[in-house]
């Protein structure tokens, strides 16, 4: 791999790494209204999710979901019932009177690492639409005749890297903010938010073509 085609690499997944989208959202919530340690299970929820859809793009497998509708599909909506499903529990725990952020009650800091580690995890894998991405990107910048599985897991580490670091400004940022934030009006306004967002993105992916 040449050193332009590294640095094209980084330059595309680093700007789909700073767009906002679904990652970022559940990112700011949970560092302002949870635990730092929560908010990094997320971070690295997502992404180990990254570095798994990495190295199924490189072995091959994630050509299923180009290849098969039915698998396609079924990916698809099971992300689509859990992104709907997760909206919905923070747009209905907004509407009580003293809304815990996700509907669930405060966590110990080691179960609440493995539930932000979970939703992290879960929300990247249940979305096809990274599979297919990685299965167009990776071939671009894997050279002729190198193992494909070796490229392709050091250029979804590069993304994890990117990931990495924009996560650290996005919990540091939401953690300065954490005691505004925590208020319980301002705490129902971002759930209300963060619900519609990630609602958003649910129903989405339920309407987009392949």
């Amino acid at each position: 791999m040449t050193i332009a085609a590294l640095w094209s690499f980084v330059l595309v997944v680093g700007l789909l790494t700073l767009t906002p989208g679904l990652d970022t959202a559940l990112i700011l919530r949970t560092a302002s209204i949870r635990s730092a340690r929560q908010a990094w299970g997320v971070v690295l929820g997502i992404q180990t999710g990254t570095l798994v859809w990495g190295v199924l793009a490189s072995a091959g497998i994630t050509a299923l979901l180009t290849a098969s509708h039915v698998a396609y599909e079924v990916v698809r909506w099971a992300g689509v019932a859990y992104l709907v499903w997760m909206g919905a529990r923070m747009l209905w725990s907004s509407w009580r009177r003293e809304p815990q952020g996700d509907g669930e009650p405060a966590l110990a800091d080691t179960a609440g690492f493995v539930t932000g580690w979970r939703r992290g995890l879960l929300t990247n894998l249940l979305n096809p639409k990274v599979g297919a991405f990685y299965m167009a990107l990776l071939p671009q910048f894997i050279p002729a005749g190198a193992t494909p599985l070796f490229y392709g897991i050091l250029l979804a580490g590069v993304h994890v890297a990117l990931g990495l670091l924009w996560s650290t400004v996005l919990v540091a940022t939401a953690r300065r903010l954490r005691t505004l934030l925590s208020r319980p009006r301002a705490r129902r306004l971002l759930d209300r938010v963060t619900g519609v967002v990630i609602v958003a993105f649910g129903v989405r992916l339920a309407t987009e073509a392949r």
